[in-house]
């Protein structure tokens, strides 16, 4: 497993190199994408399979070979998204309420997940909260294909609406976010008693860490998930993909992942 990195403009001809290895008897399994060329590699693939279809973003490539006695036949490339799974089962493992009251942070390309996300969890709606309301096109376009209402909002003066949430979805680059705990503390310590306990913050920025945003929300009481966590989880759902395996992935698989990146084993 190996990085490499390709622009959003040399992916054709990657993925091309890519089928000809295969062609010639490579070993390839599978891809994992990262931004920015999770939009583009929806055109580099045979197949689009399961809410990657509906959003339009792939963070996972399949290759599938033919059966052994299946005949002569090409491996097909089949892009998924495991982005969504991620996030879910790391809010669920946290605890996270069903049907939340649900705030999003950040209108790019994972704020598309974590609407995906917040639609399996059960949220009537939700609010998006970015820096420049004019360039939330993704996030407008995740909610329609999941049928998730939702209310795009300028960044400043998010505090209130964000201290409130029973789930939070920060998906702001590292220190966007910083700006906003400030306001945070001073909108915890306006509410009296229980109602001061925020819900569950889900943090995908990563480095530094903990984030501002992170430790002004764990002082106040709430529930943090770091996005190393959902980044174990998304990653899991990439190696059933890989391997075939699916839920028969063997629990020592998942452990070693754990033990990589020094997180707790879990239960997926």
């Amino acid at each position: 497993y190996a990085a490499i990195d390709v622009t959003a403009d040399a992916l054709p001809a990657f993925m091309a190199r890519v089928r000809e290895d295969i062609r010639q008897g490579a070993s390839w399994r599978g891809l994992s994408v990262t931004m920015p060329l999770k939009s583009g590699m929806v055109r580099e693939v045979d197949e689009v399979r399961g809410i990657a279809r509906a959003l339009g973003v792939v963070n996972t490539v399949a290759f599938e070979r033919p059966a052994p006695g299946a005949g002569a036949g090409a491996t097909v490339l089949v892009g998924y998204n495991t982005d969504v799974a991620g996030i879910v089962n790391a809010l669920r493992n946290a605890g996270a309420a069903s049907a939340p009251a649900a705030v999003v942070l950040g209108g790019g390309g994972t704020s598309a997940a974590a609407i995906a996300a917040l639609q399996e969890l059960g949220a009537p709606d939700a609010d998006i909260f970015v820096r420049d309301v004019s360039r939330a096109a993704e996030a407008r376009a995740a909610a329609a294909a999941v049928g998730l209402a939702v209310r795009i909002l300028p960044l400043a003066g998010a505090a209130a609406a964000v201290a409130a949430a029973d789930v939070v979805i920060s998906t702001l680059p590292p220190r966007a976010a910083d700006p906003l705990a400030g306001e945070l503390a001073r909108a915890f310590a306006l509410r009296p008693g229980e109602q001061a306990r925020p819900g569950v913050l889900l943090d995908v920025a990563y480095d530094p860490w903990p984030s501002r945003i992170a430790s002004t929300w764990q002082e106040a009481g709430g529930t943090v998930v770091p996005g190393l966590e959902m980044l174990i989880y998304q990653a899991v759902e990439q190696v059933r993909h890989f391997t075939g395996l699916g839920e028969a992935m063997p629990a020592e698989v998942i452990d070693v992942m754990c033990d990589a990146v020094g997180a707790p084993r879990r239960v997926f």
